[in-house]
């Protein structure tokens, strides 16, 4: 299909064609670029503790429901840290951008439970990040992993082809998010085809920060947790420090750093984001996120 590719450890590289791919539709899917044995190490990091979850908290999505979320500004050495630190993710995003140096501006863990999951309403991501001193939008993108499987069913990523091209549109304060105008996205969505990105656990879709997106609620009986990292490059430091990471060199290891990892706990370094000082979004205090320990 247009824009995605499989994952071989002994012969990905990043072409030619899959560079015109992300520039044109704003994305690329890569299939399988988290095996099942490096899932396995993510999941014993995030479920078999707290040491992350306990960070999390949650975001009313204006229409009666709230998505979890959880998000730190520097890799860490832990399983997460390594795997926002691996080659495989750093340099295909490196080459993807095409503008430099790169560095981790954050990683977020999006919570979507059972039937009670929120949505994210149409935006883009630089709708966020503009107001945080980020001048160039083609100098960051976000490497988005399913945790869990996603589908239609429970609200997997929606995403308008080409809309990056759009250039970045005003967005408004819906509940505890920002959105687009449904109207404006009527319009693009005539010249813009909608694709719904449905995934297997490792799959990513790469995309452009101003690539225009959404997720439906989760109202099915299944989980859906996601795991995305944010790239920048040096050159677009932000001109303001803000609640994300000002440019920090990023120590970049081998992919065989992941399995090699025993680092479940110590997340020393990593600086969980505290949602008070995040002037973008609007958090609820008073709904903690409730963690299970079972995947679906």
């Amino acid at each position: 299909m247009e824009g995605e590719y499989s994952y071989d450890p002994n012969s990905f590289e990043v072409t030619e064609k899959m560079i015109e791919d992300y520039n044109r539709l704003g994305f690329i899917i890569v299939r399988g670029l988290l095996d099942a044995q490096e899932m396995a190490l993510l999941r014993k990091t995030l479920e078999g503790s707290d040491a992350i979850m306990k960070h999390a908290y949650q975001i009313p999505d204006g229409l009666g429901k709230s998505v979890g979320m959880c998000i730190w500004s520097h890799p860490g050495n832990d399983i997460t840290g390594i795997i926002s630190r691996s080659e495989k993710l750093v340099r295909t995003s490196e080459k993807l951008i095409g503008h430099g140096e790169i560095y981790h501006y954050h990683t977020k863990l999006p919570i979507k439970e059972p039937n009670t999951g929120g949505s994210f309403r149409w935006h883009q991501d630089y709708g966020y990040w503009y107001q945080n001193g980020n001048l160039f939008p083609d100098h960051l993108n976000t490497v988005y992993i399913a945790y869990d499987k996603n589908d239609r069913e429970n609200g997997c990523m929606q995403v308008l082809v080409g809309s990056h091209k759009a250039g970045r549109q005003t967005h408004h304060r819906v509940g505890g998010q920002n959105g687009i105008d449904e109207e404006r996205i009527e319009h693009l969505a005539k010249v813009c085809p909608l694709k719904y990105v449905e995934l297997e656990p490792g799959d990513a879709l790469i995309f452009n920060a101003n690539l225009i997106h959404k997720s439906d609620a989760n109202n099915s009986n299944k989980r859906r947790w996601s795991f995305l990292v944010s790239y920048n490059t040096k050159e677009n430091n932000p001109v303001y420090v803000h609640h994300h990471a000002q440019y920090t060199p990023l120590d970049v290891v081998p992919n065989s750093a992941i399995k090699a990892c025993a680092n479940f706990t110590d997340m020393t370094g990593k600086e969980f984001l505290d949602p008070s000082i995040d002037k973008t979004v609007i958090a609820d205090k008073s709904n903690p996120v409730k963690i299970p320990k079972t995947s679906e």
